[in-house]
């Protein structure tokens, strides 16, 4: 009498179920709404939908109007929008039902459950229909998540990301294991740099750079990339040169913290911080001022009364801070007098070409957060793309944006007698 493995038997039986989940999506069954709007298709049946108007051959743009109170007046003209589905199954049919039948078969097994958080997104045209579904793609995804990572009976719920990747990739949807850490998946990661034909030396795929969709707000309340809003200046045969990827707009009064007049180059620092957390460089939170405090009491820069005062730091400190909390290393630059700054248009270019971090720059009482340069070659024109940590409103973007807490500055913001040093963050070269 041949004996099969238990493990194996559980496989099997994965298996068939993913078999049985690819065939419910298939089915006439497989039902899909448009959220907040009356909509619902049935992709699976031709032209079944509801309301009469909307089909499966029907334009994304067409689509708009019934979102949000199904009216006509709805329909927006975006360049670039939403559409969110959810997916859910018919449980009832038409037409005479057979009476049911209940049957008992005693025999040892092994229950096992888990929730599949279906997550796929496709991206089209206004002029393209909603038809191409990822639905079974992500299944086999998720069946090989599971199985590959699975131990004993335990199973570990396969978790949908999407990346959003450099022009013209778009958006790509990755499986990981939840609960399994970054570090542990680097192979795989590389794998996908290699299959999508990426830089090695730029974190793409790692969980804390997961697209966030702009209809979904933060949970921690911190504006991102409020300069993302401005207009560019306009400089004969200028660029603009700016940080990369995502941060956090950290300033005065926040975190239930009263640190006006003395936490503004702390509050640059936690700007910083929080690019490369979101960047996914570092899985630790943002630091506090007791935690910056400590880190330099730690580093022997400062004596143990530092920790809980309120005295300020500088651009010497931010480095020191980031190198002993992130493990991340940064250049100073040093100005003798702020009319000098003028003439960094090409360091300060290229800082944001090659490492694209945050910049912070000290001086006199003062700490400011450059976050880029518009420079011009040519005729060495300049302006700094400045957030202002000095700000002690609410998270307002608009008014955050239209009194220059964050803004476009030309070379008289900086005050044209005083000392500046500038601390430019490297980003380590890893996926």
């Amino acid at each position: 009498e041949s004996y099969i493995p238990q493990s194996l038997l559980i496989r099997k039986c994965i298996s068939t179920t993913f078999e049985t989940l690819h065939s419910q999506v298939k089915s006439e069954s497989c039902v899909l709404t448009i959220c907040d709007s009356p909509v619902i298709i049935w992709p699976n049946r031709g032209v079944y939908a509801t309301p009469e108007e909307i089909s499966p051959n029907t334009l994304c743009e067409d689509i708009h109007q019934w979102i949000h109170a199904g009216k006509r007046s709805a329909k927006r003209k975006a360049k670039k929008s939403v559409i969110n589905l959810r997916l859910m199954m018919e449980a009832t049919k038409t037409g005479p039902l057979s009476a049911p039948i209940l049957s008992k078969t005693v025999q040892k097994s092994h229950f096992l459950s888990t929730a599949l958080p279906i997550d796929c997104v496709v991206r089209t045209t206004c002029n393209n229909t909603i038809k191409e579904y990822a639905l079974t793609h992500q299944l086999c995804e998720m069946e090989k998540v599971i199985l590959q990572h699975m131990k004993g009976t335990t199973l570990l719920v396969p978790e949908p990301l999407h990346f959003l990747l450099p022009e013209p990739k778009g958006l790509v949807t990755v499986v990981y294991p939840a609960g399994v850490s970054d570090s542990q998946l680097e192979a795989q990661r590389k794998e996908l740099h290699q299959q999508f034909e990426l830089p090695n030396d730029w974190p793409y795929f790692r969980r804390a750079t997961a697209y966030h969709f702009p209809n979904e707000p933060y949970k921690d309340g911190y504006l991102r990339n409020p300069h993302l809003v401005l207009t560019h200046p306009s400089l004969d045969n200028g660029k603009v040169y700016s940080v990369q990827g995502i941060y956090s707009y950290r300033h005065y009064m926040q975190d239930h913290m009263d640190d006006n007049g003395w936490g503004c180059a702390y509050r640059s620092l936690q700007t910083i911080c929080s690019w490369f957390q979101q960047q996914g460089y570092v899985e630790r939170a943002v630091p506090t001022h007791k935690e910056i405090q400590q880190a330099l009491v730690d580093v022997g820069d400062k004596q143990a009364s530092f920790v809980g005062s309120r005295q300020w730091i500088g651009s010497i400190e931010v480095q020191a801070v980031l190198n002993q909390l992130l493990g991340v290393t940064s250049k100073i630059m040093f100005v003798s007098q702020g009319s000098d700054l003028a003439s960094k248009g090409r360091e300060l270019a290229n800082h944001f070409l090659t490492e694209g971090t945050p910049i912070m720059i000290g001086g006199g009482v003062l700490a400011h957060t450059i976050l880029g340069v518009a420079w011009s070659e040519t005729t060495g024109q300049i302006r700094y793309l400045i957030l202002d940590p000095h700000y002690t409103g609410a998270e307002d973007l608009q008014v955050i944006t239209d009194k220059g807490w964050c803004g476009w500055k030309g070379p008289d913001f900086w005050d044209q007698t005083a000392y500046y040093n500038l601390c430019l963050p490297q980003r380590p070269k890893v996926i």
